[in-house]
C-alpha cells in the first residue's frame, strides 16, 4: 500500500485525542485514549509495524473523496466505481456523558447505489508498535488486550482472525448499512441504531458550537473549517491546546526534522485563543486562562514558565527516538517527548500577555489573583530581556539574542502596563515603562541591519527571518513604517536573490546562512504566509498595491489547503504537506488573516 501524502488525510476527535483517516478508507493514527498517550494505530509512521484499520470496497479502481458533514468534523469518505456509490462515516462521539465504553470511534458504512463487497482489517500495535496483544473473537465482537489497554471492536458482521488482527468480507445492497464501534470493553450493545443516535447527537454538538462563529465575510467556509480543526486540537479535561495531533511527520521526506508536537506550548495555545477569540470563540479562552494560572502556581526553576507542558500540565516531556519504527516516507528518527521543553524561550511571555489582555478585553475580567501572577511575570521579563534565547524556531544551536524574542518582551511589558491601566491594577508602571523602552530602542538599533536594508533574525547577523514580519500584528511598528515595508520587500524576495520567499510561499529562514543544528532544509511555512499577507494587506493602508497582493497571496495560501481545508505546518516544493497535521498555528494565521483582509478590504470599497 506505501505511504499516502500526508495531505490526503482528513481528521476527526472527540476533544480527547484524535484520528487521521485516508482517503483509501484507513485509519493510520490514533493515539488512544489521550492526544499523548502511545499510538494504537500508526502505520502513518511506518506501514509495516504501525497498525492501522482499513474499510474499503473491493474496487481498486475506486474514485475517492472526502467531505466533512456540513459544519461538523463528522468524516465522510465517499468511493465511487462502476459497480456502485458507497461511504463510510467516521466520528467519534463527542459532548455525551456516561457512554457505555466511552471514548470510542465509530464507524458507518452505506451503500447508496449498486453492490459493493466490503473488506475490513483492523490491526492495532499498541504503545508505539512496542508491545504485543492478545486477540480474542467472539462472532461479530473481538477483544485486543494489550499490557494495559483493552478494547473491543464490535459490529454485525462476524470476524475473523488475520495477522495479529481481525478481517472481515461483506456485501452490502443499496441502501444497507452496517456500523463498527472501537471502544473500551462494554456490556452495551452497538448496532446501526445505537451509530445513528451517536452520530446525531455527534452532529447536533458541533453545528451548535459552530453557529457561535461571528466571522461572516468573504472566506467563511475556510475560516469555520479552521476553527473547528482548532476546536478538534483541544484537550477538554483542562482546556489544553495541542499544536497539533501527531508526532514525527516529517519537515522534510527523509529528514531529521521530526518532532513531537501533541504538547502544549504556552505560544501555541495562546496564538489559538486569539484565533479563536477574533471569530466569536471566548469560552476556550476561559479554560485556558484557569490552565494557565494553575501553571502559575508551580515551580519551573528559574523561569515562571516552561515552554511546553503536558496537556495534563505535567513537567517531563523526555524525548525519547523509536528506532525501531521507519518513520514516514523512511524520515527517522520517529521522536516522542520534546526536549524543547527544557529550553529558554524568552518570546512565550509576549504571546500569553497579549492572549491575556485580549482575554480580558473580549473575554470576561480576569481575576485579581491572576494578575498577580502575571505581575511576577513580567518582574521577571525586566530582569531578563538581556538574555540570550532558543528563540521561537527552537534552534539546536545555541543561544543568540533573537530579534523575535526582544519584541514579544516588548509585548509582554507593553500588554502588562495597558492591562494594569486598563483595571487600574497595582503595578510597578516606573519600571515597566522604563523596561519597555529600553527594549524598543534595543530592538532598532541592533535588530536592523544596514547591510540589509531589513529587520534581522538576530543582533550582529544579517540572515533575514520571517518571525519579524509579527512587528505591525502586535503594534511595535507602523504597518506603513519605511523600516518595515522595507523588510517586507526583502523577505518577499525569492530564496536565490536573498529573500525568504517562492510566490506566495514564505520560509521561516534559510537554514544555509542561519544554521539551526539540524541537517538539510524544509518547507515553507505556512504560518509565515499567513502573517506575509496581514503584513501586506496593513501596508495597504499607505499604497493599494500592497492590499492587491495581499489578497492574491491569501487566495494561493487557500489554494495550497487539502481537499478538506486542512494544513499541515509546512508546505513542500511541489505543494506537498509537511510536518505535523493539521497544525494549530496555521489555521489560527489563517483566521486572522481572513479576518483583517476582510475588513481591509470592506474599507476599501466604502472609502
Amino acid at each position: 500500500m506505501g505511504y499516502r501524502p500526508i495531505e490526503e488525510y482528513g481528521l476527526i476527535g472527540d476533544l480527547h485525542t484524535a484520528a487521521l483517516v485516508g482517503q483509501d478508507g484507513s485509519i493510520d493514527w490514533l493515539c488512544y485514549p489521550r492526544f499523548d498517550s502511545p499510538s494504537l494505530f500508526g502505520a502513518i509512521l511506518d506501514e509495516h509495524k504501525g497498525g492501522s484499520f482499513r474499510i474499503a470496497p473491493s474496487c481498486p479502481h475506486a474514485t475517492r473523496k472526502q467531505l466533512y458533514w456540513p459544519d461538523t468534523n463528522v468524516l465522510v469518505t465517499r468511493f465511487l466505481s462502476e459497480k456502485g456509490v458507497a461511504e463510510i462515516t467516521d466520528f467519534m462521539p463527542v459532548g455525551l456523558h456516561n457512554v457505555p465504553g466511552a471514548p470510542f470511534l465509530v464507524r458507518k458504512v452505506h451503500v447508496i447505489r449498486g453492490s459493493a463487497p466490503f473488506r475490513l482489517h483492523c490491526r492495532p500495535a499498541f504503545d508505539y508498535a512496542r508491545t504485543r496483544h492478545q486477540t480474542r473473537i467472539d462472532g461479530a465482537r473481538a477483544v485486543f488486550e494489550g499490557p494495559s489497554l483493552e478494547l473491543e471492536l464490535v459490529g454485525s458482521i462476524d470476524l475473523t482472525p488475520e495477522d495479529d488482527g481481525v478481517a472481515a468480507v461483506f456485501t452490502l445492497k443499496p441502501g444497507e448499512t452496517v456500523a463498527f464501534a472501537l471502544r473500551r470493553p462494554s456490556d452495551g450493545p452497538f448496532g446501526h441504531d445505537e451509530a445513528e443516535e451517536l452520530m446525531r447527537a455527534t452532529i447536533a454538538y458541533w453545528q451548535t458550537w459552530l453557529s457561535h462563529c461571528t466571522y461572516k465575510g468573504r472566506w467563511r467556509e475556510m475560516v469555520e473549517r479552521s476553527a473547528l480543526a482548532l476546536k478538534l486540537l483541544t484537550y477538554e479535561p483542562t482546556g489544553a491546546i495541542v499544536a497539533a495531533p501527531t508526532c514525527s511527520l516529517p519537515e522534510k521526506i527523509g529528514g531529521e526534522r521530526n518532532w513531537d508536537y501533541r504538547f502544549t506550548w504556552i505560544r501555541d495555545a495562546a496564538f489559538t485563543l486569539y484565533g479563536l477569540m477574533r471569530i466569536g470563540f471566548t469560552e476556550e479562552a476561559g479554560r485556558f486562562m484557569n490552565w494557565i494560572e494553575a501553571r502559575c502556581h508551580e515551580d519551573c526553576g528559574d523561569a515562571p514558565f516552561q515552554v511546553v507542558y503536558g496537556i495534563d500540565g505535567r513537567h517531563d516531556l523526555p524525548e525519547e527516538e523509536l528506532s525501531h519504527l521507519d518513520g514516514y516516507c523512511g524520515s527517522k528518527p520517529v521522536r516522542i517527548g520534546n526536549g524543547a521543553a527544557g529550553q529558554l524561550q524568552l518570546d512565550l511571555y509576549g504571546e500569553l500577555l497579549d492572549a491575556v489582555y485580549l482575554y480580558n478585553k473580549h473575554g470576561a475580567p480576569i481575576s485579581y489573583d491572576l494578575w498577580v501572577q502575571l505581575e511576577r511575570i513580567v518582574n521577571f521579563v525586566c530582569d531578563n530581556w538581556k538574555r540570550e534565547d532558543e528563540g521561537i524556531w527552537e534552534a539546536r544551536s545555541g543561544r543568540r539574542h533573537y530579534v523575535y524574542s526582544k519584541l514579544m518582551c516588548w509585548v509582554a511589558i507593553d500588554r502588562a502596563i495597558r492591562l494594569a491601566d486598563k483595571r487600574s491594577f497595582p503595578a510597578d508602571r516606573e519600571r515597566w515603562i522604563k523596561a519597555r523602552d529600553e527594549v524598543y530602542l534595543d530592538v532598532m538599533k541592533n535588530g536592523w541591519s544596514n547591510q540589509q536594508g531589513s529587520f534581522v533574525q538576530a543582533y550582529g547577523a544579517e540572515a533575514l527571518d520571517a518571525s519579524v514580519l509579527i512587528m505591525p500584528l502586535v503594534f511595535f511598528l507602523s504597518p506603513t513604517d519605511p523600516r518595515l515595508l522595507k523588510t517586507v520587500e526583502a523577505i518577499r524576495r525569492p530564496l536565490a536573490q536573498g529573500g525568504l520567499s517562492s510566490d506566495s510561499l514564505v520560509y521561516r529562514y534559510d537554514p544555509e546562512l542561519s544554521p539551526d543544528g539540524l541537517d538539510g532544509r524544509e518547507g515553507a511555512f505556512n504560518m509565515c504566509s499567513f502573517w506575509m499577507v496581514e503584513a501586506l494587506t496593513r501596508a495597504g493602508k499607505a499604497d493599494p498595491k500592497y492590499l492587491r497582493d495581499a489578497r492574491l497571496m491569501f487566495e494561493h495560501m487557500l489554494g495550497y489547503a487539502n481537499h478538506l481545508g486542512l494544513y499541515g505546518e509546512e508546505t513542500g516544493a511541489t505543494g506537498e504537506a509537511l510536518g505535523n497535521y493539521p497544525q494549530a498555528l496555521t489555521h489560527l494565521s489563517l483566521i486572522s488573516a481572513a479576518f483583517n483582509l476582510d475588513r481591509a478590504l470592506d474599507e476599501g470599497r466604502s472609502s
